[in-house]
Formats: C-alpha cells, structure tokens, sequence
C-alpha cells in the first residue's frame, strides 16, 4: 500500500481539535486502501482502525477493517 507509513489523523485529540485535517488525512488513506483492491485492512493500532472503518464506513466502501490479533485468531 502506498503511503502506508503516513499517519490515519485519528491520534490522541488531534481529530477533536482539527476535524478538517482530520478526515482529510482519512480521506487521503482510505484512497491508498482503494488501490490495493484490498477488501480487509488490517492494522495492530485500535484507533487508526476505528478512523479509518468511520471513514470507509462514510464511504459506502466494503472494505472490512481487523485488528491482527482478530486475523491470528481466525487461525
């Protein structure tokens, strides 16, 4: 995934006082997650994967996100 390293905009109270910013950089990840043609995102950060199921969820987006302890557990 392109742009894999860039932060979600959810950390700590940075998407309370910077809502713009905030989904903006959601926006921006939720593109990078269309691209791979991935249908699951997974991720060991709970607050990047509640981002970005918000954003993917606003979306219209059927793209499932999963916490890699939910992915090991399936095994």
């Amino acid at each position: 995934m392109d742009l894999a390293q860039e932060c979600c905009g959810f950390g700590g109270t940075f998407s309370v006082k910077f809502p713009e910013v905030s989904g903006g950089m959601a926006r921006t990840k939720v593109e990078s997650i269309q691209k791979t043609g991935a249908d699951t995102v997974v991720s060991i950060d709970s607050s990047c994967l509640m981002q970005l199921r918000g954003a993917l969820s606003r979306a219209g987006l059927p793209i499932n996100t999963m916490h890699l302890a939910e992915v090991l557990a399936c095994r």
